[in-house]
């Protein structure tokens, strides 16, 4: 009866640990730097960070339509505004940091084999 509450006291917290881990939104931490913090139309939350470490560019998303977490992005600027790319299977992400008429706006574009397939107007948070 012991090893049996003991086994189903660690299945519990495992599945409790996982559950938090995939459903809970990013959140800050100590190993890196929040770049960008964007609301974008469709209840996308999106953050761009940067490892205090390597430097490396990550996003993170979060919506009632799923989570999704990259890393290996890159960063240049365009016509005075900057662009965050990442890059998951076929798909591409970019991330606009401001557009040419508002710095307190953005713009989240989602292409599928170079082809765009989504655009989605943000407010810095």
């Amino acid at each position: 009866m012991k090893a049996f509450l003991i086994r189903s006291t660690t299945l519990l917290a495992l599945a409790t640990s996982l559950i938090a881990h995939f459903a809970l939104p990013a959140k800050a931490d100590s190993t890196a730097n929040l770049l960008l913090n964007l609301q974008c139309q469709g209840g996308y939350n999106v953050n761009i960070w940067r490892t205090k470490q390597s430097g490396e560019l990550l996003y993170r998303s979060t919506s009632s339509h799923g989570n999704l977490s990259l890393g290996t992005g890159t960063s240049q600027a365009t016509e005075g505004v900057r662009v965050y790319k990442f890059q998951n299977g076929n798909y591409q992400y970019w991330v606009w940091d401001g557009t040419l008429d508002s710095q307190q706006s953005g713009t989240l574009e989602v292409y599928k084999n170079n082809a765009i397939q989504q655009q989605y107007a943000c407010t810095k948070r």
